[in-house]
């Protein structure tokens, strides 16, 4: 990582692309510059983003391009919903009529929903054009580096999509003091998570320095999230498209996912579904690993940091199972999960059914 007296800087390399993230305090400022090394100058620019989000930044990010290129923006409405094959169509719809051509850049300014759909657009439009992520939510810290780009099926979510990496990304931290608590907690979720699939001395440093969300002020912020896209650069690099090691960092998100889809869309947020599931991923993996003994004291944390830690009693546990059964890591019908060996060690095993079911009955109270 380099760094100067702001921002600071991961570069992530793949196969496919090496690219930077980079983090601080008006980091969105680098825009132009990233814009004018293209070596192929684009004329029209798309920003794809959500009506809460276009409220408080869309004017800025406009105002900071908008005399150097022609520049559009398509507004969806805040919420996973948006990811649907619908809005995909209609912004594709858009960059046609407004005249993107394959030196266009689509910019997603917003959380991991806009992230999500922008990048499936950018990979598609004309089979393939540039894009920046310009993230706007912790949760984003995750899902804007790596180049996962996906909408949602009815059937299951993130389902048609692509691996298609961004130009750049720029992480403006000063985004970050609009989020209410229930984002903020979504998103330290995945923070948490990089720290136990990956960092066992990350882990120990959040026990002993964020005991609740209110402790994560500036300067903790900043460190999490760059230990956070450390850890996905780390993991993208060595498995870009999720052939291997890459699934590691779905610890906890097939029942997170399976909650989201039996829920409803938007009725848990993602990092609230991923909380719960890691939970029950740890609980399961002790069931396993008899030196394991981590469990009790995620709970603990669980509480203080206001994840929740049982499902709801209108959710038949056969649902959730079948839900889970779809989920993209599953094999002919047979689940299969990321599970813990030890803080920091991680790794994908099947899990039959039986065992799938009783431990999720003990999650209801």
């Amino acid at each position: 990582m380099q760094q100067n007296s702001k921002l600071s800087e991961v570069k992530v390399k793949t196969e496919s692309k090496e690219y930077s993230v980079h983090i601080g305090h008006g980091a969105s400022k680098l825009l132009p510059d990233i814009l004018g090394k293209f070596n192929r100058a684009p004329k029209t620019i798309l920003i794809i983003t959500d009506d809460l989000v276009a409220k408080l930044y869309l004017d800025k990010i406009e105002a900071a391009i908008d005399q150097l290129y022609t520049v559009h923006h398509f507004i969806l409405e805040n919420g996973e919903s948006s990811k649907s094959f619908q809005n995909y169509y209609d912004i594709q719809s858009f960059a046609l009529e407004k005249g993107l051509d394959r030196n266009s850049v689509v910019i997603a300014l917003g959380g991991g929903v806009v992230g999500d759909i922008a990048g499936f657009v950018a990979s598609t439009y004309m089979r393939g054009i540039k894009f920046i992520q310009i993230p706007t939510t912790l949760l984003a810290h995750d899902s804007a580096v790596g180049g996962k780009v996906a909408i949602n099926h009815p059937l299951g979510k993130n389902m048609i999509g692509s691996f298609y990496q961004p130009e750049a990304v720029l992480y403006d931290t000063s985004f970050l003091s609009t989020l209410p608590e229930s984002e903020l907690r979504s998103g330290f979720a995945e923070v948490v998570k990089h720290a136990l699939i990956w960092d066992k001395g990350f882990y120990e440093w959040i026990k002993d320095n964020i005991t609740s969300l209110d402790a994560l002020d500036e300067v903790r912020l900043m460190f999490c999230i760059e230990k956070g896209i450390q850890t996905k650069a780390e993991v993208v690099s060595s498995d870009e498209t999720e052939q291997g090691l890459r699934a590691i960092l779905n610890y906890g998100h097939t029942l997170g996912h399976a909650l989201e889809a039996a829920y409803g869309y938007g009725e848990i947020t993602h990092g609230d579904g991923v909380a719960l599931g890691m939970l029950f991923a740890t609980e399961l993996s002790e069931e396993l690993v008899s030196s394991l003994d981590l469990s009790k004291e995620l709970r603990r944390l669980w509480i203080q940091y206001g994840f929740p830690s049982e499902i709801k009693t209108n959710i038949h546990p056969g649902d959730i199972l079948n839900w889970m059964k779809k989920d993209k890591k599953s094999k002919a019908g047979h689940i299969h999960m990321v599970l813990m060996q030890e803080v920091g060690k991680v790794q994908l095993d099947s899990v039959p059914d039986d065992v799938i079911m009783k431990k999720l009955e003990s999650f209801y109270k």
